[in-house]
């Protein structure tokens, strides 16, 4: 999946055209990252998500028979382009969402059951003289091609999971709008909205087949991930605080 917010200027691999080309794996640029205040993630990474990032989901549009959707996201800041989850060059927490792991790459769909390895040729890692090839001199992928292409397939799968969970939440109405409230050390109130929250009420109600149907589904262990996550929220309060405080020093 091609995002926006991350590939600048996608294009499709080439045995011809990338022929030389070089991934350097230690180069580093975590700028074009600092103004991430959240990030996409499957519902796959969840157990793993729910444990350094706040998850919620959001509205992620409508599809062409008029049909809402909506995504999970990891929420890295408390305020529109602030990324708390990084500090200087470095993330500050264990896990790092998988598209951001496998950047620059994506895949892009070409039809219903074809997809297109591609990277992003702005990423400064890329280049003829330095780092590991993506090509054989015959122009054949090399295994790190290879193996990024079918991790990439396998993240597409998950993210058509995700849709459909997204899906089932909607259709039980289980989503609700959330706000977080926070007082910071010097007395100042933070408030975070604009995301979707499991209706813990509504969730209470179900019937005994649509819980079983939930648990089955996997998709329970994701609502708990998901609640559990939440807690999260207070640890980027403080890391607000201690950011503001740090700039007001400085100033």
């Amino acid at each position: 999946m091609i995002n926006e917010q991350l590939h600048k200027t996608p294009v499709a691999l080439d045995r011809i055209k990338h022929r030389a080309l070089k991934l350097d794996r230690t180069a580093n640029d975590m700028n074009r990252l600092t103004l991430l205040n959240a990030f996409f993630v499957s519902v796959g990474e969840f157990a793993e998500a729910c444990k350094d990032y706040p998850l919620v989901w959001v509205d992620a549009g409508k599809s062409a028979d008029r049909k809402p959707h909506v995504a999970p996201l990891a929420v890295f800041g408390v305020q529109p382009n602030q990324n708390l989850c990084i500090d200087g060059d470095q993330w500050r927490v264990r896990y790092v969402p998988a598209m951001l792991r496998f950047y620059p790459f994506a895949v892009a769909r070409t039809s219903p059951n074809e997809m297109v390895l591609c990277v992003d040729e702005s990423w400064k890692g890329l280049g003829n003289d330095v780092g590991d090839p993506l090509f054989k001199p015959d122009g054949e992928p090399t295994e790190l091609t290879l193996k990024v292409n079918q991790q990439l397939q396998d993240l597409e799968v998950d993210i058509e999971r995700t849709r459909l969970v997204g899906d089932k939440l909607m259709s039980l109405g289980l989503l609700r709008e959330m706000r977080f409230d926070a007082t910071l050390p010097g007395g100042q109130t933070l408030k975070v909205d604009g995301f979707l929250t499991i209706d813990e009420e509504k969730l209470g109600k179900l019937s005994d087949g649509d819980v079983l149907d939930l648990a089955r589904g996997g998709v329970l262990g994701l609502i708990h991930a998901h609640q559990i996550s939440l807690t999260n929220m207070a640890r980027l309060a403080e890391w607000h605080a201690e950011r503001t405080l740090g700039e007001a020093t400085l100033a």
